[in-house]
């Protein structure tokens, strides 16, 4: 049988993988640099000339995540220069199947296929069986989705949710507002919950202080409170208290009684300074609903393919189309 491909593919690196059609379970994983080519197809057949899937085990299905818009036939990658029409991909490639669908949207699908050693619990709670997921994940910018168990496959839920506006919550928060909207004028909580949002927020903290920034990426601001630096720790803390604040009340709107999963690539880098955060008690912090969410499990997904397995699981998903 010839094997599907299926991709993850983002503005700096392309994940591929092969996968038996039917299945869930990708194999041949292999990390390509988009930088290194002009296009997917090229990137692909680099990718199957590797993996000796050519000739008669070209595959003939392939399912590719992309982070950015792809409602139209026309692609255009927003943090990379590929720019492509899926039509042409399919006829390059030799496809019979060909879905092209929003990473996040292979996130929320592949939450649902991540083994429990790839879960970090943040807070114990009881999932209904029957509930929205939520799926949340800052890095560039904020991804929020949904994902609900249909009666014959699972059914994403796309959402522009990282768009939505910042509420402070505290005085701090209405002094951090005010610095972002000198420089960026409207403040969604992406601006905020993103890698770039990190190190404003560092910035921010320095100059309520009047002191000048020692670090200038956000994996210094990470290795700096790692490290003991009192100002880089406390915009650690406010990044994920801020963070409990938002997850609590995408959870409320979307009503996630099945469970918070929280994805993307800074998450797995802060699992220590989790316990000691406010990501729980502010994600609780919610009135008169403090026990409807006080009862949801919250995890940190630490899978290093899960938008593989949301690739594998959309090529033959009835409701992906």
């Amino acid at each position: 049988m010839r094997p599907a491909l299926i991709g993850d593919i983002g503005g700096t690196n392309a994940r591929f993988a092969l996968v038996i059609p039917g299945d869930t379970a990708p194999y041949d994983m292999q990390n390509l640099a988009c930088a290194d080519y002009p296009g997917p197809v090229e990137a692909a057949r680099e990718y199957l000339t590797r993996v000796g899937a050519i000739d008669e085990l070209a595959p003939r299905e392939a399912c590719l995540a992309f982070a950015c818009p792809v409602h139209n036939e026309r692609v255009k990658m927003t943090n990379n220069p590929w720019d492509f029409r899926k039509s042409e991909v399919k006829a390059a490639l030799g496809l019979s199947l060909f879905k092209v669908i929003n990473d996040f949207t292979a996130q929320a699908l592949g939450v649902p296929h991540v083994d429990q050693a790839h879960l970090f619990e943040v807070q114990a709670g009881v999932a209904q069986p029957h509930a929205a997921r939520l799926i949340i994940g800052p890095g560039t910018g904020l991804g929020v989705a949904g994902v609900f168990p249909g009666r014959h496959a699972w059914i994403p839920l796309p959402t522009e949710g990282g768009h939505t506006s910042f509420a402070p919550t505290d005085e701090i928060e209405q002094a951090l507002l005010a610095f972002f909207q000198a420089r960026h004028g409207r403040v969604s909580v992406e601006r905020v919950l993103c890698g770039q949002g990190l190190l404003e927020l560092y910035q921010a903290l320095c100059e309520f202080d009047t002191a000048v920034p020692s670090f200038h990426t956000p994996a210094e601001i990470t290795a700096g409170a790692d490290a003991g630096d009192e100002r880089a720790r406390r915009a650690l803390m406010r990044f994920l208290k801020i963070l409990g604040n938002v997850c609590g009340d995408a959870t409320l709107t979307m009503g996630a009684r099945g469970g918070v999963y929280l994805c993307g690539g800074i998450l797995p880098r802060l699992l220590d300074w989790l316990p000691e955060s406010m990501l729980a008690e502010s994600f609780n912090d919610k009135g008169r609903m403090r026990a409807y969410n006080a009862d949801i499990p919250v995890h940190v997904v630490t899978h290093p393919w899960t938008g593989l397995l949301g690739a594998a699981e959309a090529l033959h998903n009835e409701e992906v189309v």
